[in-house]
């Protein structure tokens, strides 16, 4: 099948439909936005915050999906 040529008239339209192509939304619920963060540990010390399980499992799941780099 040879490839098709189609004629953009409107390329103001084109151009915007070219920068969402790689638009990525989803959402997540308050109780995950809530256990994101690990709890704090106030007699620890180093980098205050850690990521939950939750939070790292979510993203190693969207990098495994779509083939992402880390």
């Amino acid at each position: 099948m040879a490839k098709q040529n189609f004629k953009i008239t409107n390329w103001n339209a084109y151009n915007k439909a070219l920068v969402n192509r790689a638009s990525l939304t989803f959402w997540l619920d308050e109780q995950a936005i809530k256990d994101w963060y690990d709890e704090p540990k106030a007699s620890s010390r180093g980098r205050p915050q850690r990521y939950s399980e939750l939070a790292i499992s979510t993203v190693l799941m969207l990098k495994r999906i779509f083939r992402l780099t880390l």
